[in-house]
């Protein structure tokens, strides 16, 4: 897929216009790309579409209309633009209660190495999680990862000709999976892939 430019993104102006009808796209099309996994994670498997929605939010919130900071966005989002041969994700463990959440953190150290992808007929693939920044401490973990997932050349064309892909956690304190994957999600993650 390839990354954003600037040439892909609505001025401040224009995204204030366009942005109901972009959101309402944007989240139909998200429908069929987050799933959750046990009771408090959920995965978002980025796209470029995905990212872009997410550049124009930070660009309108933080009134961002120079060409040095609209590029600094750029930056930091386009290496969660899948390049064809992974899957990206943004992954969120999700416990409603500050202090519950401060507990189960501490419990779940770990957990972004733990998440895994498998093709059927093939070896999971467990994640590369947090190359843009070390997220978990001494203490507890951290409610956001961002995770990749590096598909062979063989899975890929497995994939694409339809097999059933599966994900899942197989962590000491939260072990959850699903098998397979809906259709729905299965062909959109596919299309990522070339």
């Amino acid at each position: 897929m390839p990354k954003l430019t600037r040439a892909d993104l609505m001025s401040l102006e224009q995204y204030s216009v366009s942005r109901k009808a972009f959101r309402g796209k944007v989240l139909e099309h998200k429908r069929n790309r987050i799933l959750t996994v046990g009771p408090n994670t959920s995965w978002c498997f980025e796209d470029r579409l995905t990212i872009q929605y997410q550049v124009q939010e930070m660009l309108r919130v933080e009134r961002i209309f120079e060409s040095a900071g609209i590029q600094e966005e750029l930056d930091a989002y386009n290496p969660l633009i899948p390049d064809g041969g992974n899957w990206k994700v943004t992954f969120l463990i999700e416990f409603p209660d500050a202090e519950e959440r401060r507990l189960k953190l501490a419990r779940l150290k770990g957990i972004e190495d733990r998440c895994w992808v498998q093709v059927t007929g093939f070896d999971a693939v467990h994640a590369i999680a947090d190359e843009d920044l070390e997220r978990e401490n001494d203490e507890k973990t951290s409610a956001v990862h961002f995770l990749r997932f590096e598909l062979t050349p063989a899975m890929i064309a497995a994939v694409k000709s339809g097999v059933d892909v599966n994900i899942g956690i197989s962590h000491e304190n939260y072990e959850h999976e699903v098998r397979p994957l809906p259709r729905s999600i299965r062909d959109s993650l596919a299309a990522d892939l070339v």
